[in-house]
């Protein structure tokens, strides 16, 4: 295959994830990959897009409909790629086995590149519906035929997390080590972002590039309804304050799409946003409710995996004292200002001392998403480092860092997060502040590490007489970089 034809390489970032595909129809061996993530991420585009839907085979599960609807949109799949079979399938054995008869064909369709067949199930976890033979059919129809086939690609997908997880990622079964490949799409970063904007013809600000991002986070699907004609406050009014705004439910939809009992996951995630530094697992018991145990492991690890939490620990570092922090942003947006119903319209709120408050606990959250971004800025990209938090248990008045950076070069740098609307002034009291946190942070940890503050804000921090404590400054535009 030739490196990168061309229509692989308009579609804006999923670099690492392309580099995976662009490995499987190079393979010499079946391939089974599944790929998950949150609703709206981009999921079935990127393999469309990446594919341009050349298919050996495609279906997708339908919400909300029973066994035999499911096996007639499958069936009506078959007949569109070349089945002959004019009765509907009898069951899900029935089904793969007819698909297997399909890419069995001689007129199969393949990618033009590589020869490989490529079948892309969609939505897998609504074709599994209550009491059907769904999964052990998909199981026998990979083990019994398709493993064997050295020229074929299966791709499965879905939204519902817990499912891919629990069904096919940590299966233990008929699945288990099946899978080759694992593809987690997460959402964009800030430059990706800042590229989708574009290419709709949005020009927005620095500042309004990273509120955005404050709002709607890397979803690709929320950023696609900006529209340029209008301000982000005015898009953001459309959204979620009209009555009918496109993503004003998105909250309830996002949770129940990608869970089955959603409720639990629920409870963490409000738990966890009345809390700026997060929880542990003993303050969520007491927060939610919720039984100590599996059903509490296993919502964490699902929350974690599609990306609306962060598992990270206090440092130094204490495995058994895991802390839980909510970082998805429409999440956090929505349940500071929609959920409340007390705000009527995004432009009224702007500019309150309310809206300072949010702003300042978002763009914390963008910070700790963009590690990778602050490491280039600081020229560590290469160190290898470990993230923290930390907290003062002895000093007066109290001190707390949200991120610092344990460099394997002997530096530890503690990074204080001030999101301002210009540069950000450090005066008398802010400089004794930082000061006060380096020596707390040295004597109660008892590091013989360096430390370095570091100062990360939106448009810098401004030269006067109280700015000496700062080592590095990183700005809004290095949280935008291509790393």
């Amino acid at each position: 295959m030739s490196e990168t034809p061309g229509w692989r390489t308009e579609m804006i970032g999923r670099e690492p994830e392309k580099s995976i595909l662009t490995d499987c129809l190079n393979s010499k061996r079946p391939e089974f990959v599944v790929v998950c993530g949150r609703r709206r991420v981009g999921k079935t585009y990127l393999i469309k897009e990446f594919f341009q839907e050349q298919f050996a085979f495609y279906a997708t599960g339908v919400t909300g409909i029973n066994t035999r609807k499911q096996l007639r949109v499958f069936h009506e799949a078959l007949l569109q790629y070349g089945s002959k079979e004019k009765a509907l399938p009898r069951d899900w054995f029935d089904a793969f086995s007819r698909l297997k008869d399909l890419l069995s064909s001689p007129e199969v369709r393949r990618e033009y590149q590589t020869g490989k067949k490529v079948v892309f199930l969609d939505e897998l976890p609504w074709m599994d519906t209550a009491r059907s033979d769904f999964k052990s059919a998909l199981d026998y129809f990979w083990n019994s035929w398709a493993s064997t086939q050295r020229d074929l690609l299966l791709i499965v997908c879905g939204s519902a997390a817990s499912w891919i997880i629990g069904n096919i990622v940590m299966d233990t079964g008929g699945f288990f080590n099946r899978i080759t490949r694992q593809i987690h799409l997460m959402p964009f970063t800030l430059y990706e972002c800042e590229q989708l904007l574009l290419s709709n013809g949005i020009q927005f600000s620095l500042r309004q590039v990273i509120e955005c991002y404050m709002i709607l986070g890397g979803i690709p699907y929320y950023l696609n309804y900006l529209k340029p004609q209008y301000s982000l406050a005015q898009n953001i009014d459309m959204l979620f304050f009209q009555e009918n705004g496109p993503l004003r439910n998105e909250y309830d939809l996002l949770f129940r799409s990608l869970f089955r009992r959603p409720a639990h996951h629920m409870a963490i995630i409000e738990a966890l946003s009345s809390r700026k530094s997060g929880l542990t697992r003993a303050e969520m018991l007491e927060h939610t409710a919720l039984p100590e145990g599996k059903e509490l492991t296993r919502c964490l690890s699902e929350l974690e995996q599609c990306g609306f939490v962060r598992k990270y620990t206090s440092y130094p570092m204490q495995k058994q004292h895991h802390i839980y922090q909510l970082t998805d942003s429409l999440t956090l947006f929505h349940l500071t200002w929609i959920q409340k119903g007390s705000v009527g319209s995004w432009m009224e709120t702007i500019g309150t001392p309310a809206y300072y408050a949010w702003c300042g606990l978002a763009f914390e959250r963008i910070c700790m998403l963009h590690v990778r971004q602050i490491k280039n800025r600081l020229g560590i990209l290469g160190v290898s480092s470990h993230e923290y938090a930390w907290r003062s248990r002895k000093s007066t008045p109290g001190a707390q860092i949200d991120l610092l950076i344990d460099r394997k070069d002997d530096v530890i740098n503690l990074c204080e997060i001030k999101f301002a609307s210009e540069e950000f002034e450090i005066d008398a009291s802010c400089e004794k502040e930082l000061i006060h946190k380096a020596e707390a942070f040295r004597e109660e940890t008892g590091t013989r590490k360096a430390v370095q503050l570091t100062m990360i804000t939106l448009h810098g921090v401004k030269n006067n007489a109280h700015k000496s404590p700062i080592l590095h400054e990183i700005t809004g535009i290095d949280l935008l970089k291509n790393v």
